[in-house]
């Protein structure tokens, strides 16, 4: 379970705070088990600060807790502030990234129904999809989203199984494997029964809670050759 630990403090020296916080780092590299962390100055008290450390559990804070760097590090810190700091120590119980939340609605209900609700509760109206694969790399809108689907659909019952998902500021990039049978036509080519399956990578915008602009990266050539096409001809080259 997910631990995190919030300090609060005062002090009119940040600036040496900082300081003494990137000589933390450094010296701790390689030992400290902190995967996040975040600093927040209140705007309604003069130096007020919250420092807010992610750990992936309670004991992994622990082993950190006990590392030499770290009781230096603490003891430097408290001479740099008004006081002693505060701690406050919580089991992480719901934790949600609502821009991966939009993405995840992509990958589970809208690749797998064609739903264009869902695309429209998703997507924004101006969305704009990039995917060198199709016939214009830079499609604009949800028509132009849903006939891309529909050309999938159409030509293959599949399912997107997600194997990593990485989520910063306004993007969410997600690692993808495509498992596929090939149960109707596509780009000219009778269905075959084929199972086929490709690995790739979509990186999403988000922008006001919704899905803007898309990045689509996957091995279309080994897609191509396990169905028996060619991938150089198919493509027009």
């Amino acid at each position: 379970m997910t631990f995190v630990q919030i300090i609060d403090y005062k002090t009119s020296r940040q600036d040496d705070l900082n300081q003494l916080l990137d000589r933390y780092v450094s010296q701790s590299q390689g030992k400290r088990t902190v995967t996040h962390s975040i600093v927040g100055k209140d705007r309604e008290a003069k130096n007020h600060y919250v420092d807010v450390v992610e750990f992936p559990s309670y004991d992994d804070a622990m082993k950190n807790s006990q590392l030499p760097e770290t009781d230096t590090m603490f003891q430097e810190m408290v001479a740099l502030c008004e006081g002693m700091p505060t701690f406050t120590n919580l089991d992480v119980v719901r934790d949600e990234n609502l821009n991966k939340m939009l993405v995840d609605r992509m990958f589970d209900e809208l690749a797998m129904s064609g739903d264009r609700s869902v695309a429209e509760e998703i997507f924004a109206s101006d969305y704009v999809d990039h995917d060198i694969f199709q016939a214009d790399p830079n499609t604009s809108g949800i028509d132009g989203l849903m006939a891309d689907l529909a050309m999938w659909r159409s030509g293959f019952e599949f399912t997107f199984t997600k194997d990593e998902q990485l989520a910063e500021g306004d993007f969410v990039t997600t690692m993808w494997t495509w498992n596929a049978t090939h149960t109707g036509e596509f780009m000219g080519l009778a269905p075959t029964g084929k199972k086929v399956s490709a690995t790739g990578q979509t990186t999403f915008r988000c922008k006001d809670g919704m899905i803007a602009e898309g990045w689509w990266h996957y091995d279309v050539m080994g897609m191509m050759r396990q169905l028996g096409m060619d991938p150089m001809k198919s493509m027009g080259s």
